[in-house]
C-alpha cells in the first residue's frame, strides 16, 4: 500500500526491521513493544511456526524510505495468550457460516500490559498506519483486527478510524509520592494495614527475598524460574507460552530492565516474581513457587512489587491482569481498551451492541470495587 508520500510495507518478522528504527517509533518507555522484547520472542520460537503467533510487523515508511510508524502484529490462529477474550464473537461468526481465523492481532504478545500500539515517530503517520492494518484484514478476506491493551491516548485514534472500542479493568497500585511502604500503609484503614502487616510476617517466616537484576541473575536462577514458570502456565493455561530460552535472552538483552525477586529457603529459591521495569511502571509478569507458602504470592507478587517501586521512584505498579484480591493490598481497579476493526457491517453491528452492554457492567464493576477499597475514607 503506498500513496506519493509514503509506503506501507509487511514484514515476517521483527528481526528484519533494524531496531534503531523500530525503537525510535516506539520509545524506551514500554519494554514490551521494544525491538529487544518482540525479538527475543522470535527468537526464542515463543512466537512463530507452529504457535499460531505468526509475526507480520507492519512499518509506515516516509517518502526517503525511512520509517515513521510501525505496528507489531501477528496473525492469530487462536485466541489464546492476549487476555481480552473475544472466544464467543468466533463462535457467533462460525455458526453464521463464516471464517473467524486466522485473525490479526496488535499487541504484546502473552502480555497484558497497556501501552501504545501504534508505534509512531511522526504522529502524522497513524491514519496510515491504521489503513494499513485495514487493508490487510480486506485483502486477505480475513474476518477482524484487533489492538489489544492500547494505551488509552491512542484510543481516539483507533474511534476516529471507525474501530469499535472495548474496555476491561485491571487493578494497578499508584505511588503517591510515599517513602517507604509505611508511608502508604499510612493511608489504608486501620484493619487493613494490621492485615497487610500480618500477611507480610507470615510470608517471610524462615525466608530470604533478594531482588535480583542484570549480570546478578545468572542460568542457575532462571532455570529455577522456569520451573516456577512452568508449573503456574500448565495450571492456567494448559502450557506455557514462552521457551526455556526466552528467559536466557531476556536475562541477557535486557538484564538492565529485568527485577527478579526470588524467595529463599536455606539459599535454595523455592518461588519467584519476574518484573520488568518501564520509564515509570514496574510491570509485574510471572510468578510460580515449588512449595506452598501461606500469604507468599501477596509478598512477592504486589508488596515487594510496592517497595521496588518505592526504592526506584516509579509512578506506579500494573501487577497484570485479572485478580480482584489485589483489592485489599491497595491496587485499585482502573480501565483498560482495546480496538478492534471488523468489516462485515452485521457482524459489527452484532459486536457494537455487545460491547454497550459489556461497557456498562464493567463500568459500574469498577465503581464498585473502587468505592469499597482499604484507603481510608475521606483521604
Amino acid at each position: 500500500m503506498s500513496d506519493n508520500e509514503t509506503t506501507v510495507r509487511i514484514h515476517d518478522s521483527i528481526a528484519a526491521i533494524p531496531a534503531a528504527a523500530w525503537d525510535a517509533c516506539a520509545g524506551d518507555a514500554n519494554p514490551f513493544v521494544s525491538h529487544a522484547f518482540l525479538s527475543i520472542l522470535e527468537e526464542s520460537g515463543s512466537v512463530g511456526e507452529g504457535t499460531g503467533w505468526q509475526p507480520l510487523p507492519l512499518v509506515v515508511e516516509d517518502a526517503d524510505g525511512s520509517i515513521a510508524a510501525a505496528a507489531p502484529v501477528y496473525a492469530k490462529s487462536h485466541s489464546q495468550g492476549e487476555y481480552v477474550f473475544d472466544h464467543g464473537w468466533a463462535d457467533a461468526w462460525e455458526r453464521a457460516g463464516g471464517r473467524y481465523y486466522p485473525k490479526i492481532q496488535i499487541a504484546a504478545p502473552f502480555s497484558p500490559v497497556p501501552g501504545p500500539r501504534l508505534l509512531l515517530r511522526d504522529a502524522q503517520a497513524a491514519p496510515a498506519l491504521i489503513a494499513g492494518l485495514e487493508a490487510v484484514v480486506r485483502s486477505n478476506g480475513l474476518s477482524s483486527a484487533h489492538a489489544t491493551f492500547v494505551e488509552e491516548v491512542q484510543i481516539p485514534l483507533f474511534e476516529a478510524a471507525g474501530w469499535l472500542i472495548r474496555q476491561d479493568s485491571q487493578f494497578h497500585w499508584t505511588n503517591d509520592g510515599y517513602a517507604s511502604f509505611d508511608d502508604f500503609l499510612a493511608q489504608l484503614s486501620s484493619r487493613k494495614r494490621k492485615d497487610i502487616r500480618k500477611e507480610r510476617e507470615r510470608a517471610n517466616e524462615g525466608l530470604e527475598i533478594v531482588h535480583l537484576t542484570g549480570a546478578e541473575i545468572g542460568e542457575a536462577h532462571w532455570d529455577a524460574f522456569w520451573d516456577f514458570y512452568q508449573d503456574t502456565g500448565a495450571r492456567k493455561w494448559g502450557q506455557p507460552y514462552l521457551t526455556r530460552s526466552f528467559f536466557s535472552l531476556l536475562g541477557e538483552r535486557m538484564g538492565d530492565r529485568v527485577i527478579l525477586m526470588l524467595a529463599m529457603r536455606g539459599g535454595v529459591p523455592i518461588a519467584g516474581a519476574l518484573n520488568l521495569v518501564g520509564a515509570d511502571t514496574l510491570y509485574g509478569r510471572y510468578w510460580g513457587c515449588s512449595e506452598d507458602v501461606p500469604c507468599l504470592h501477596f509478598e512477592l507478587c504486589y508488596y515487594q512489587a510496592i517497595d521496588a517501586a518505592i526504592a526506584r521512584g516509579l509512578s506506579r505498579v500494573e501487577a497484570g491482569a485479572q485478580g480482584s484480591h489485589k483489592l485489599a493490598r491497595g491496587y485499585r481497579p482502573v480501565p483498560t481498551w482495546s480496538a478492534h476493526f471488523l468489516p462485515d457491517p452485521g457482524f459489527r453491528r452484532a459486536v457494537a451492541d455487545f460491547l454497550r452492554r459489556e461497557g456498562e457492567a464493567v463500568r459500574h464493576d469498577r465503581d464498585y470495587l473502587d468505592a469499597r477499597g482499604p484507603f481510608r475514607k475521606g483521604e
